[in-house]
């Protein structure tokens, strides 16, 4: 906790401040940060890691693809979950990788293949089939927020219809994860969401694929002999943690835990 006077506007940047810690010293210590893109499996991972011997918690932000590269560039987390499509190549986060990230040594981990695509209502009443129909007047969207690897694939998919998102009910509605996603459209809120199969199906939704699309992780090469990234990776490694992903559906393991090179 930072108490800041009633009578300053605030902080600036690196200055050095006083805090009040909620948790003992010890605990924030081995406490793993993950900052970035949102994906089910991070829970999955919190749960192993719990689990585990030693026993390390996960603390994950969910600010997007982007905001988690640029929380590595800022030194705020020690990895970031990111699936960001470069649509001239087709490739993911490589080519963010060298434009922020281009100063620093960066591993960059699969954690899974994961299914993209619209996530419906049960039973499909407003007969969703294409992206097309996203513009129907009788549509509405929920959309997440910019600087996420989902933001990024809608609006390619958009462009490559000729589409304008402003031609979208709900296009300046935003989400920050695939289950708030699920949740609004289960509400009855939205009629359509971009995200991924996982979402849809832990609450009985109907799913309509657009793209399987690679989820990584985004680790310093620095972090690697830290106790708490080895674990990390031990786990992912592992054909418990792989059962586990595939369980939920929606995911393929095919390189999980593999290092993806990045030149």
């Amino acid at each position: 906790m930072l108490r800041i006077a009633a009578s300053s506007e605030g902080e600036a940047r690196d200055s050095l401040v006083e805090v009040e810690l909620l948790r003992p010293l010890a605990d924030i210590n081995k406490t793993i940060l993950c900052t970035g893109s949102h994906d089910l499996c991070l829970d999955l991972l919190h749960d192993f890691l719990k689990k585990s011997n030693p026993a390390y918690p996960l603390a994950s932000t969910h600010v997007g693809s982007l905001g988690g590269i640029m929380a590595i560039k800022n030194n705020m987390t020690h990895m970031a979950g990111s699936h960001l499509l470069d649509p001239k190549t087709g490739t993911y986060n490589i080519a963010y990788l060298k434009r922020y990230l281009a100063d620093r040594e960066i591993t960059l981990i699969t954690l899974v293949h994961r299914q993209q695509g619209f996530i419906i209502q049960k039973g499909n009443p407003k007969q969703i089939k294409t992206i097309n129909d996203l513009i129907r007047d009788d549509i509405t969207f929920i959309n997440r927020q910019a600087g996420s690897g989902t933001r990024v694939l809608l609006d390619y998919e958009l462009n490559k219809k000729n589409l304008d998102g402003d031609d979208i009910r709900g296009y300046d509605h935003e989400e920050y994860t695939h289950m708030a996603v699920a949740v609004t459209v289960l509400s009855g809120k939205a009629d359509a969401g971009l995200g991924i199969l996982a979402a849809a199906r832990a609450l009985d939704l109907d799913f309509i694929p657009i793209t399987e699309e690679r989820y990584d992780l985004v680790i310093p090469t620095e972090f690697l002999e830290l106790p708490i990234i080895k674990q990390v990776l031990a786990i992912i490694g592992s054909q418990e943690f792989k059962n586990s992903v595939e369980a939920l559906g929606g995911y393929s393991i095919r390189e999980t835990g593999q290092v993806t090179a990045t030149e």
